[in-house]
């Protein structure tokens, strides 16, 4: 099976016949670099409308590159090849343009190397490199929403429960949910995580399972410690609020008992979680 690498929201453009002036599509869509049962990387432009993959492209180390169009009047990029003409247009569709400097970098890193080790939340006091063109492209005014499909994130109704716990017991923390700009990134950090290990021991048995089994540490509140302050443990959060950005995971969430507008955002995620919790804490006390 293909592992997603890397996913956002975006639509593509074309080329309008006899000009340079490149035009937007509205339909609404998805960027996703893939390391394809080929062995190979793959450029992916999905649907998110019908839920299907409309554009996939193989890509060589060094052969491509994603910049911006340097002249256009939006969030306009483009694929581009060193060993051909191929131009390949893209708008971005995230409502907001705060984190495109971090997909266009990443994306590039993994174009020079699939095995790029990508970097998030980190300050880009560079622009993202841009288009040596005279294109001229606009972008729509309405950014696009979520919709539901599918990415690979592997999760276990176990671990959702153990996350119901831990955002059950970060009171104040959970209401942030219905802010837009809201990030796992910001909520399960080393600050937030750490004294809820410290004041739930009970959560630790409940967690080393769904570890990598290979961990030279016994379970205790040190070797918590000591996996949610490593870069891997960030990475994965990262990754995990990434797939729930792009709108992609609506068909696993309905694997693990959540609706699957669980899957369309942070927002709606968190908020599904927490009702769930508030679930169980009822059917908790009305057993007891």
């Amino acid at each position: 099976m293909a592992e997603i690498l890397l996913a956002f929201k975006a639509g593509r453009a074309f080329r309008t016949e006899g000009s340079n002036t490149v035009v937007p599509s509205g339909t609404k869509g998805a960027i996703l670099l893939t390391s394809g049962d080929d062995g190979l990387l793959h450029f992916i432009w999905k649907n998110r409308v019908t839920n299907t993959v409309e554009e996939d492209l193989i890509l060589f180390p060094f052969d491509a590159s994603f910049i911006k169009v340097s002249q256009s009047q939006g969030r306009v990029y483009v694929l581009k090849f060193s060993s051909s003409n191929q131009r390949h247009f893209f708008w971005m569709q995230d409502a907001s343009d705060s984190r495109d400097a971090e997909f266009i970098s990443n994306v590039n890193g993994l174009l020079m190397d699939p095995e790029y080790d990508m970097r998030w939340n980190i300050p880009i006091t560079s622009t993202a490199p841009q288009a040596s063109t005279s294109t001229a492209a606009t972008q729509p005014a309405a950014a696009a929403s979520a919709s539901s499909g599918a990415a690979n994130f592997a999760a276990t109704p176990e671990q959702l429960a153990t996350l119901s716990q831990m955002l059950t017991s970060m009171s104040g923390r959970t209401g942030t949910a219905s802010r837009p700009d809201v990030s796992l990134t910001d909520i399960l950090t080393p600050a937030t995580l750490g004294p809820l290990f410290e004041s739930h021991p009970e959560l630790i048995p409940a967690l080393f399972p769904h570890l990598p089994p290979d961990l030279p540490v016994r379970p205790s509140v040190e070797a918590l410690q000591q996996i949610i302050h490593s870069p891997q443990f960030r990475a994965a959060v990262s990754n995990f609020d990434q797939a729930l950005r792009t709108g992609l995971l609506g068909g696993l969430v309905r694997t693990l008992g959540l609706p699957e507008e669980a899957g369309t955002g942070v927002g709606p995620f968190l908020r599904a979680i927490q009702e769930q919790a508030d679930r169980e804490s009822n059917n908790s006390m009305d057993t007891d």
